[in-house]
């Protein structure tokens, strides 16, 4: 299972940590308290498989992170789930690559959550020794989304242009925004980029 992930200082004071069964009530209640503030942004499987219950999806991310294939963390501040962010169609070989999706409580945006869990989690995928050693991460948005466009930017991905038909949201297959974030972009951390912009705009 993958470690805890702390922001460093100067960045909001958030960590990552895997999700685990005994965050079933938690993760719940936050979840489903901003599905209308989440829902117009949510990709679906268009083939309208089975759902799955939050214990199945749990034991379904151990066999993901196991095998190398994803991984899920919450985002916490002050010991509460405010948010999640994850890595999933994790390539390697000649690619070795990875698409991250995020979230937050929408009682918690505007404090710098989102792009503080994108860098943090950028580092540990790109150049952590105990992380799985990508080259590339890609960030994929709706082009109306225009708070997923700013955490984008916020953390310095490589705007790479519209991908045409990319996701399947809200029955629908929709152009997408796509963004990277490279290895040998990364210098002495996305996180520590952000919190010395962070400390200039104060």
């Amino acid at each position: 299972m993958p470690h805890e992930l702390n922001a460093p200082e100067g960045c909001p004071p958030i960590r990552l940590r895997p999700l685990t069964v005994e965050d079933s009530s938690e993760w719940n209640e936050v979840r489903w308290r901003n599905d209308d503030w989440l829902s117009p942004w949510e990709s679906g499987d268009p083939m309208h498989g089975p759902g799955m219950s939050y214990n199945a999806w749990i034991a379904w991310q151990r066999r993901s992170e196991q095998a190398g294939s994803g991984v899920i963390f919450a985002i916490e501040y002050q010991w509460r789930i405010v948010g999640q962010i994850s890595i999933g169609a994790i390539c390697y070989g000649a690619m070795r690559s990875g698409v991250i999706g995020y979230w937050v409580d929408e009682s918690y945006i505007g404090r710098g959550f989102a792009p503080t869990a994108v860098a943090v989690l950028a580092d540990w995928a790109l150049t952590d020794a105990a992380g799985p050693r990508l080259h590339r991460l890609e960030i994929a948005v709706l082009p109306e989304n225009e708070r997923s466009l700013a955490v984008a930017r916020k953390v310095g991905a490589r705007h790479e242009g519209i991908r045409s038909r990319y996701m399947y949201v809200r029955g629908q297959w929709r152009d997408h925004e796509s963004f990277a974030l490279l290895a040998e972009d990364a210098g002495e951390g996305f996180a520590r980029r952000l919190s010395s912009r962070h400390a200039r705009s104060e």
